[in-house]
């Protein structure tokens, strides 16, 4: 069965790319988001296996909605996306909930290997 993943950013051409990134290693893409606060809505209505989530968005930020998101089950799995020179805030998000994170530009093999760690699945050869 594959992978179910929900990607949250605000720009239109990162979800593509993640997106596209994770369809190519065989998961579903069962949803996007672009702020924060409908990320957490569309968790808890989609129930995904997985969430890529953007620090820096309208509305509310990814680090909050980490919290929305965790507080709806502590046992979800998030990975933080975040460009340079924002290592204190993946360490709060880490902090709130966040299972580990890519640095943007994203690196595809990068990407399939901390999915895979997270999901706990068999690493690409």
């Amino acid at each position: 069965m594959k992978s179910r993943v929900l990607v949250v950013d605000d720009a239109i051409f990162m979800r593509k790319m993640i997106s596209d990134i994770l369809e190519g290693y065989g998961m579903e893409v069962v949803g996007e988001s672009d702020t924060g606060s409908d990320a957490v809505e569309k968790y808890i209505e989609l129930k995904p296996d997985l969430v890529t989530m953007d620090i820096i968005m309208p509305e509310m930020n990814g680090i909050d909605a980490v919290r929305g998101i965790i507080a709806a089950d502590a046992q979800a799995r998030i990975i933080m996306c975040s460009a340079l020179g924002q290592q204190a805030l993946v360490q709060d998000a880490l902090t709130a909930g966040a299972k580990d994170f890519l640095i943007k530009p994203f690196n595809p093999s990068r990407v399939i290997e901390v999915v895979s760690r997270v999901l706990n699945l068999a690493s690409p050869v």
